[in-house]
């Protein structure tokens, strides 16, 4: 089973989830996360070890926010991760953040110190097994700096493209490759 876990803002129901649904059918969940770090975590967790019971094979996609749970999980469980520009220092890059959207009803909440500090306590520092990471970068992102993900990850299966953006043109062309990964 995969697991999809969306970035911040987002939910089950964004637009690359859909596109991840709609193609990898009953092979896929996108839960719809909170923004409080260690509840999305623990969401993440008890639905890891849930499957795990049952005797699936756990695979990660995470995009952006969700590329740096997906580093802490894959890590933790020893499992396969697929990264779409993801995050890699989001205490930083939501530090001056505050009061933010949730893309899916527009409803608005707050980012504070102690949402930093979790993502602070969840940070990988020493990232084991790169090998099982799939790490896909779009130069011209407009949130995030793609070289921080390479500098991080040197040793991950790395795919650089130019151009395209934070959310990641046309991801659904590497549908094949993410299955692949996974299931070879």
């Amino acid at each position: 089973m995969i697991v999809y876990i969306h970035g911040f803002g987002s939910s089950g129901y964004g637009g690359k989830a859909t596109l991840f649904k709609e193609y990898f059918k009953s092979k896929i969940i996108a839960p719809s996360l909170s923004y409080v770090p260690f509840l999305a975590i623990d969401t993440l967790e008890q639905l890891i070890k849930l499957l795990k019971q049952k005797g699936e094979e756990v695979n990660l996609i995470g995009s952006s926010l969700g590329g740096y749970y997906s580093i802490y999980l894959a890590n933790k469980y020893n499992l396969k991760a697929v990264l779409i520009n993801p995050a890699i220092y989001p205490y930083k890059t939501l530090d001056k953040i505050g009061l933010a959207k949730n893309y899916f009803d527009d409803t608005k909440f707050e980012i504070t110190s102690t949402h930093l500090e979790q993502l602070k306590q969840i940070e990988v520092h020493n990232i084991k097994n790169q090998e099982k990471f799939l790490t896909l970068l779009q130069t011209d992102d407009e949130v995030l700096d793609y070289k921080q993900a390479i500098n991080k990850l040197p040793d991950s299966n790395l795919e650089v493209v130019k151009g395209g953006n934070h959310s990641f043109e046309n991801i659904q062309s590497y549908f094949l490759k993410i299955e692949s990964f996974f299931y070879k």
